[in-house]
């Protein structure tokens, strides 16, 4: 029995050194070791004739293995995951002095996944970056790399446009303005500001489908003039309808605030008794709900002193809550935006047409 189990015990070591001694099979026993990141470099450069800002991260190995994402909620915000690999020596947030990014930082998330997330000033787009790996450089002294090149914005899209609207009025009005910043977001960003931005975004694809388009204001000013009381303010920016006698609908954009930072989403609202501002108003509501997917707070009525005051079908819009953090990412950010702006068009478009 002693020998049978001694003979065993022999066969079991030759046949380990025989596998040992099959091509790739030390490579393929040996275990495998983290990368660590030991080099960080930024630099001005040109990609494709574009501006670009190259950020490089160094390590010691190569055959990186890695994973590019966004967040539909942190849009300037593009994130890197890195498998076996270890942070190094590299400081965990880094600014950057760049009018295209403003932060890099780095974090280990747990054993052998290091995560890089790189903060753009303006909204992340896949043609506006470029991730991949380099060789080690020895004439440059530059290690093995990994490479993110972030690419000036190209120009401004184009508006676009909508049909039905050609040869109709409309009245457009961004809430608030001047002395009066209406809601203020957890980080800063002012509920006038945003606005006047969807509300210009609005004015340019209806402009760019024919229709004409008056604006209660196009900069960050009082509608009546500086100090002025909120009825004065309210009514001069209904004036801007009523006194236009072109002027067909009235639409008011508003963001949300509440108290309670977990409020969420978006409403429209008409004054009670005009069946065609409910029907603008539901008509808005529809086509929010299908371009944002934001939790639908339904069509409501209110008197609200700009519809109930205008001589027309008239509806005011809640795009989201600016005091919900991730709702005022999502406001602040320009591509969201454009968004909000083109399903108002198309509401817009679609009231006209069923008219």
């Amino acid at each position: 029995m002693n020998t049978l189990f001694r003979w065993a015990s022999w066969a079991g070591i030759v046949l380990l050194a025989v596998m040992m001694l099959l091509p790739g099979a030390a490579e393929a026993a040996r275990p495998v070791q983290d990368h660590e990141l030991n080099y960080f470099q930024t630099s001005e450069t040109t990609v494709d004739g574009r501006k670009a800002l190259r950020i490089e991260i160094g390590m010691d190995r190569d055959k990186l293995e890695y994973k590019v994402s966004t967040r539909p909620y942190l849009t300037k915000q593009l994130v890197i995951d890195m498998e076996n690999t270890m942070p190094g020596e590299l400081r965990k947030t880094i600014k950057m002095k760049s009018s295209l990014a403003s932060r890099v930082r780095i974090a280990e998330l747990q054993r052998n996944h290091t995560q890089v997330r790189i903060d753009f000033t303006s909204d992340v787009q896949a043609e506006n970056y470029k991730v991949y790996t380099l060789d080690r450089d020895r004439k440059a002294k530059k290690p093995y790399r990994l490479v993110i090149d972030i690419l000036e914005p190209e120009g401004e899209p184009a508006a676009g446009s909508v049909g039905g609207v050609k040869g109709h009025t409309v009245v457009i009005d961004a809430g608030h303005g001047g002395s009066d910043s209406g809601a203020v977001g957890p980080t800063g960003v002012a509920e006038k500001t945003v606005t006047l931005a969807v509300a210009k975004k609005v004015q340019a694809i209806l402009q760019n489908s024919g229709a004409r388009v008056v604006m209660t204001r196009t900069k960050d000013v009082d509608v009546y003039g500086p100090n002025s009381t909120a009825a004065q303010e309210l009514q001069a920016r209904c004036n801007v309808a009523n006194f236009d006698p072109s002027a067909e609908i009235f639409v008011s954009i508003h963001c949300n605030s509440f108290s309670n930072p977990s409020a969420n989403g978006m409403e429209t609202y008409h004054y009670a008794g005009s069946r065609q501002g409910k029907r603008l108003a539901a008509l808005l509501n529809e086509e929010l709900d299908k371009e944002m997917g934001l939790f639908n707070r339904g069509v409501k009525t209110a008197n609200f002193y700009v519809i109930k005051h205008t001589n027309m079908p008239s509806s005011l819009i809640e795009l989201a809550f600016i005091s919900n953090y991730r709702e005022e990412r999502l406001l602040d950010s320009d591509s969201q935006q454009q968004k909000m702006a083109m399903a108002v068009a198309r509401a817009i478009s679609r009231y006209f047409r069923s008219a």
